[in-house]
């Protein structure tokens, strides 16, 4: 696995300066450096995680998402999931799988995965400051597979995108 921190600095447990560096100025947070010892610790059980790279992760309440290069995200899904679910139980929280230097749209349909998105619209507020609106299909007397008031302020970390989000039958 692929990331901003040393391997032997997660492996060993003991920060190197420069990923002491990164932590203190806050580049890497301690979700980043949880998510990425067990990233790493997977590694053998699921060779896939080799290859990806791993940028951050993101916890909202009972949300974590991770950010993980270009491509990758089929690596961390692979498996019948069972590393997502290996994520999920470790943390204690729902994980999202998402990619990074994506367009907003396929950033907003990897966030709101399984339902599909019917429109994305943006509104312009009066104050210069804009919205945008998610319109998702809803399946018929289903609750949402997530916390939608966690992933929209996921959407605003990651891409200071401010959400509104609908549901159309």
């Amino acid at each position: 696995m692929k990331t901003a921190l040393c391997s032997f600095c997660l492996k060993s447990g003991i920060l190197c300066q420069k990923c002491s560096a990164k932590v203190k100025s806050g580049e890497v947070s301690e979700a980043d450096l949880t998510v990425a010892r067990l990233l790493l610790s997977l590694e053998q059980k699921y060779p896939s995680l080799q290859n990806v790279y791993f940028h951050k992760a993101v916890e909202v309440g009972k949300t974590l998402a991770i950010i993980v290069g270009p491509g990758d995200v089929s690596r961390l899904l692979g498996y019948g999931g069972k590393i997502v679910k290996a994520l999920g139980e470790e943390t204690g929280k729902r994980v999202r799988v998402l990619e990074n230097g994506v367009d907003d749209r396929k950033f907003l349909e990897d966030l709101f995965a399984p339902l599909s998105i019917v429109t994305i619209n943006t509104i312009w507020l009066p104050d210069g400051t804009t919205e945008t609106r998610v319109i998702l299909r809803k399946r018929r007397g289903m609750q949402p597979p997530f916390d939608v008031k966690a992933l929209k302020e996921i959407a605003g970390k990651v891409r200071s995108i401010t959400l509104r989000v609908e549901f159309s039958d």
